[in-house]
């Protein structure tokens, strides 16, 4: 029996016995285990493909997957086909691409495989050669490759993974380099998710309208020339497919045959996945999705494949960029679900006391004037900084949000690379005590986003004011006067009178927002209204984050209530909108609703992997990379 069928015979559903355990015990513990969202979700799924009822923060594993595509003759990209080698040479020399600096933040090892490199790379250190041939055929002219070379290239996949599976690793996190594979994966995804060439062909590396055109009939005519099968995997692959692309099939098939993890990266690996679905329908229970990428077929791979992504981030990229981030989220609702139970619980008395400086009506107005006469960002650090983005050894604005962040961290700390910033988690509370869960909930988060956190109980002298204006200036004082902190999360305590985390957010959303989720009052109507003690609070918070931006500090939403604080405080001085984050849905989509700090830490974390970017990426000329042909990249892009 051939490798390949014994590891299909191999593939088990899921432990549901683990899942049943693991989320009964949430229900124990929890009062609401559904405010967790897609954390939840996650951390089951995990659970159900390891079988551990005490789950691990899994050892990662990252594969490289590289090799050529005959159909590059074709004119499809907008980068030369020396470019596969030359990226090859810098995960392993110059160690400064993507897949590098998103490894390191993850805390994941890697690995480079050549399953069928065109260019001489024998010199490279530390390059697996699995390789296939030089390249495959032209799939615009014919098959890409033979049916056997298809399997080999699977069989390959499937045998890295046994053997770093008796390693001990756990999660696997399959990345792909090979210039034209987009194409080869708009093939695949075309015939297996039954769309036209024109639906499921994208931009790939940022080309030009005409260069799209062209890539466009390409799959056209690799679709008319082969007429691949649907109903077998392997023959898809084999007539459209790529080495690299099989390969990944395969990382997938022996990762779910040795219980183990799959996080998918983005278009290139999900057409893998298809192709792995095909073979093996069963598979799609180890799959855990990552990103939205830019690619406007991906939505119908993760359609089909019956996932859902956690980020849009507009990613353009491979290389395992957003499966890092979203494998980092894994941790963080494992690490959530042991400190339910587990982790110390600090004082209260440290944690929480009434501790909002007070100071008279004439200060605050002054601290209101300051803020309105706040600095901006300086645009110049901001315009170096997106100059090296802009010539990092990827194709242009590729890493989409990411690149965003960093370039308006760049601006805000006033540094061209900024490498690190100082994080606090701010919770508010209008009591003097909060539950265990959420004192652990909430510590947990912040040590995995490595920030500080503080509980402030706001004194019922603000809570009980004669207007919203004394609690917005309040908050004003308390922001302004924060120190040492870069980026600053604000967050409601779940411990609230028992709807803070769910009626209460919905009913101050009803309350302040119309149904469009526009904001349902100006500035002077709001700070008009019937000051109770809740509008009170979000009043309060909307002045911390008047405050901590007019000393040049970027403030992250958290939930519901925090994020209409946050939309209000712009209302009130649009002078921030530099300095505001909103976290969710912005750039992560996890329906966490229990507030305390959990998506304002990951939302930090986000801000830690764009500077991971800065930190570890190399620049073109750094690594010696071709550049751009095609596309807003060759405009941009040097190697001076």
């Amino acid at each position: 029996m051939s490798l390949l069928n014994q590891t299909i015979r191999k593939i088990l559903p899921p432990d549901q016995r683990a899942i049943k355990f693991v989320r009964h015990k949430l229900a124990q513990t929890m009062t609401n285990p559904d405010g967790l969202g897609e954390l939840q979700n996650i951390l089951l799924r995990y659970v159900g493909i390891t079988g551990q009822i005490n789950p691990e923060i899994p050892k990662k594993f990252t594969i490289i997957a590289c090799a050529d595509h005959g159909v590059a003759e074709m004119n499809v990209s907008a980068y030369p086909q020396e470019t596969t080698a030359h990226m090859t040479r810098n995960y392993l020399v110059s160690k400064g691409a993507v897949a590098n600096a998103m490894s390191d933040f993850c805390g994941s090892d890697m690995i480079v495989v050549d399953m069928g490199i065109k260019a001489p790379v024998d010199d490279i250190p530390g390059l697996l050669n699995r390789k296939i041939a030089p390249g495959t055929n032209n799939c615009a002219k014919g098959p890409a490759m033979t049916r056997e070379q298809a399997i080999e290239a699977i069989e390959t996949g499937i045998r890295l993974v046994n053997h770093y599976a008796a390693q001990g690793y756990c999660c696997f996190l399959p990345g792909e380099m090979g210039i034209a594979n987009t194409t080869a994966s708009a093939s695949i995804v075309a015939c297996l998710c039954n769309l036209t060439p024109k639906q499921a062909t994208g931009r790939g590396t940022n080309i030009s309208d005409e260069r799209l055109a062209i890539k466009i009939d390409v799959v056209r005519q690799a679709l008319k020339v082969n007429n691949p099968d649907p109903t077998d995997g392997i023959d898809v692959m084999s007539k459209v497919g790529g080495f690299e692309l099989a390969c990944i099939t395969g990382i997938i098939l022996g990762a779910a045959a040795n219980r183990c993890f799959v996080v998918l990266d983005g278009f290139n690996t999900g057409s893998a996945a298809l192709v792995a679905q095909a073979i093996c329908p069963q598979i799609t229970d180890y799959l855990m999705a990552s990103h939205l990428a830019a690619e406007p077929a991906h939505n119908a791979i993760l359609q089909k494949l019956n996932l859902a992504p956690y980020m849009d981030l507009k990613f353009r990229l491979g290389e395992a960029t957003g499966s890092s981030i979203a494998v980092n989220i894994l941790d963080c609702a494992i690490n959530a679900y042991h400190s339910v139970y587990q982790a110390a619980l600090a004082e209260k008395d440290k944690l929480i006391k009434p501790n909002i400086p007070e100071a008279d009506f004439d200060t605050k107005l002054a601290l209101l004037k300051q803020v309105r006469n706040m600095t901006v960002p300086d645009d110049k650090m901001r315009t170096k900084c997106r100059q090296r983005i802009d010539n990092l050894t990827k194709p242009i604005y590729s890493l989409g949000k990411l690149e965003e962040i960093a370039e308006n961290i760049a601006g805000i700390t006033r540094q061209e690379k900024p490498t690190k910033v100082r994080k606090k988690i701010l919770v508010i509370t209008p009591e003097e005590s909060c539950s265990v869960v959420q004192h652990r909930l909430t510590q947990s988060f912040a040590l995995h986003a490595e920030a500080g956190y503080h509980f402030t109980a706001i004194p019922q002298t603000a809570l009980r004011p004669q207007t919203l204006s004394f609690s917005l200036l309040q908050g004003i004082c308390y922001g302004s006067k924060l120190k040492n902190v870069d980026v600053l999360g604000i967050a409601c305590c779940e411990n609230h009178p028992k709807e803070i985390c769910g009626t209460f957010g919905l009913s101050i959303q009803q309350q302040l927002c119309q149904p469009n989720n526009a904001l349902r009052y100006g500035k002077r109507k709001f700070l008009s209204l019937e000051p109770t003690p809740y509008l009170c609070q979000i009043a309060f918070m909307a002045g911390v984050a008047i405050g901590a931006a007019g000393k040049g500090i970027l403030v992250l939403s958290d939930d519901i209530p925090s994020v209409i604080a946050l939309r209000y405080a712009l209302l009130l001085a649009p002078a921030i909108n530099p300095y505001l984050m909103f976290v969710c849905p912005d750039y992560l989509d996890l329906h966490i609703t229990t507030g305390g700090g959990c998506i304002c830490a990951l939302g930090m974390k986000l801000i830690d992997a764009s500077l991971q970017m800065l930190k570890d990426m190399k620049t073109f000329a750094e690594a010696d990379v071709a550049i751009a042909n095609d596309g807003p990249g060759a405009k941009i892009q040097t190697k001076a």
